[in-house]
């Protein structure tokens, strides 16, 4: 008989602790909405490491997938809980403009100048990013521009304008108001130039016959950052399960998962 009602009681206190278990993993709000770039889901890192926080919180992370621009726009509207996104100035005045109420750095890559192999305007002996870019004004030979206020169309204006020139208008340069992909594929098509993220190519490089023809230009750095946004200005936000991604995601086990991203064996980004 005691040895019933201490096995009775054992169930019991298993019981217990599975519901207890079951509530933390059940937060009260579990949808959380994330806007972020292009550039961390068409290089498969969302795939790779959303899925493990979502079993080891309960979340579950609804991801729009748009250019930085766009993502803040999102959070500036409350129709997300978090992004995650690579344009400083442009994360430094959403953070102004009290849409954010947190914010820390994630990781970095940088960012590449593409072309065809023929290489017209000469650009694979450059020696900066600016000088490149002067190379391909001076040829007059097509650039595909996203044209979208993405953190890459951000870098690469921010380009143009370090070197002092205005493509914008010229019939060469095509600004075409998509994404990565969408400019690297008609970069190939037309035998043009694009400005790039690493991962994103990474991610295309075995469907493209362009190349890499200049990197390594500090002016490249590619830093990626990750913002709550303000539940003083949206009160409907999520927050506690945007403090719970931006945590994980910037603590140990989000920071291994990111560096032990890989695609075709090259590391796609890098921790601070």
């Amino acid at each position: 008989m005691k040895r019933i009602l201490e096995t009775t009681l054992l169930a019991v206190a298993l019981a217990v602790a599975l519901a207890a278990s079951a509530a933390a993993q059940s937060p009260a709000n579990p949808r959380l909405r994330l806007a972020t770039t292009t550039s961390t889901e068409q290089s498969g890192l969302l795939a790779a490491i959303l899925p493990v926080f979502e079993k080891e919180t309960g979340y579950k992370v609804d991801v729009v997938a748009v250019g930085t621009g766009a993502s803040l726009k999102i959070g500036e509207k409350g129709d997300c809980d978090v992004v995650l996104v690579h344009a400083r100035a442009l994360e430094n005045a959403f953070m102004a403009a009290g849409f954010g109420a947190e914010r820390r750095d994630v990781m970095y890559n940088d960012f590449v100048v593409l072309g065809p192999p023929a290489d017209p305007a000469k650009i694979a002996k450059a020696k900066t990013a600016i000088e490149a870019f002067s190379l391909v004004f001076a040829a007059k030979v097509p650039f595909v521009s996203r044209g979208d206020n993405s953190g890459t169309d951000v870098k690469e204006k921010d380009i143009w304008k370090a070197s002092g020139l205005a493509p914008k208008g010229a019939t060469w340069y095509k600004e075409i108001g998509q994404g990565m992909s969408q400019a690297i594929l008609m970069a190939e098509q037309i035998g043009g130039y694009t400005l790039a993220d690493r991962a994103t190519w990474l991610s295309m490089k075995a469907k493209s016959s362009l190349s890499i023809l200049n990197q390594g230009d500090k002016l490249l750095f590619n830093p990626y950052g990750i913002i709550s946004v303000s539940p003083v200005k949206w009160p409907t936000t999520n927050i506690e399960g945007a403090k719970a991604l931006v945590d994980w995601i910037t603590g140990s086990e989000g920071q291994k998962l990111i560096a032990g991203y890989a695609i075709g064996g090259e590391q796609c980004f890098y921790l601070y």
